[in-house]
């Protein structure tokens, strides 16, 4: 069964840039309702301006914090009682540079962002997930939640925990597959995008450079991301240098580790 957009009820978080803006207009122009979450008041007004056949309901505010998470589901909620087909859990941050020069501030802000904020956010979905239309949870992670780099140790370390959780969350939810309505659960792990991201490092030196290799458009991410979920994919890895670092790291660690030394 695949999941359909049109008419749909969605929770988008990190929506007011980057690939969070692309997907809520792919979803809205696909006659989608959307809560659409972000800290950036102004940056949400532009999107609910659109012209598109779907709906956007603004919910501006942190998801670390339990209360928004509690607003979000209570958006969703009302706007058919209590039905959710989609949650995607986009929004992130990270940091650059060595962890013995980082405190542990700048680590317990990554994890809460990138982990236990869409930990919880998918905890307390999941019963209105389950009334759902063929429903799917899609985890934003990264290339970097299967093979870590230096100097990104929190960031790759808030992704390997997302990595693991989706996995056996996505267990979990296959034990109601007999009832015909279980959620799927599709982990998304892009290498670099072209965003936003990097102008918000915390604890990081402003003059840090991100070296990857390779990079996408967040359009192009978005549009991978939905094709992923329309087809209920457990996981994808995005670009063929995304690709290339993770299966390199399982024919041959100690080469990749040895390039990443350097």
């Amino acid at each position: 069964m695949r999941w359909i957009p049109k008419d749909s009820i969605t929770v988008v978080t990190g929506a007011s840039s980057g690939i969070g803006r692309c997907l809520c207009e792919l979803l809205l122009d696909r006659g989608a309702t959307v809560v659409a979450v972000a800290r950036r008041a102004e940056r949400l007004a532009d999107l609910a301006s659109r012209e598109c056949p779907g709906k956007l309901i603004p919910v501006v505010g942190d998801v670390t914090d339990a209360d928004v998470r509690t607003e979000i589901l209570a958006a969703a909620g009302r706007v058919d009682n209590g039905r959710l087909d989609l949650l995607v859990n986009n929004a992130g941050i990270g940091a650059i540079g060595p962890f013995e020069d980082a405190d542990e501030e700048r680590l317990r802000r990554i994890m809460e962002v990138n982990f236990f904020a869409p930990a919880e956010l998918m905890r307390h979905a999941i019963p209105m997930l389950r009334r759902g239309r063929a429903s799917v949870i899609c985890n934003i992670s990264s290339v970097l939640g299967h093979r870590a780099v230096p100097d990104k140790s929190e960031y790759c370390a808030s992704k390997f925990a997302l990595h693991g959780l989706s996995d056996s969350v996505r267990a979990e939810l296959a034990r109601d597959a007999s009832d015909g309505n279980s959620i799927q659960l599709t982990l998304v792990s892009p290498s670099t995008t072209r965003s936003e991201f990097f102008d918000s490092l915390i604890g990081s030196d402003a003059e840090t450079q991100s070296k990857s290799i390779g990079s996408w458009p967040p359009a192009k991410v978005a549009r991978a991301t939905l094709s992923a979920i329309e087809s209920r994919r457990s996981e994808v890895i995005l670009s063929l240098a995304g690709k290339a670092l993770v299966y390199a790291d399982r024919i041959s660690p100690p080469i990749v580790n040895a390039i990443l030394a350097r």
